[in-house]
């Protein structure tokens, strides 16, 4: 049973545009399915550039910007 679930369903489809989006623009070629050509560090870096992307967002809309 995977853990890997969204926390509002109904934001899966964005999240996964944005996993995409964020693949793309550092370099990784993630495809729809599975992965597993892809190293654990290719895929830790499209994780860790989406939390850092997250966070970035949320500071600017907490500073009011």
């Amino acid at each position: 049973m995977s853990k890997n679930t969204t926390s509002v369903p109904e934001a899966k489809s964005a999240m996964d545009r944005f996993k995409f989006e964020v693949a793309n623009e550092i370099g990784v070629p993630l495809t729809d399915g599975y992965n597993g050509n892809l190293t654990s560090k290719q895929n830790g870096s499209v994780g860790g550039m989406m939390v850092k992307k997250m966070i970035a967002e949320q500071e600017k809309q907490m500073s009011g910007r």
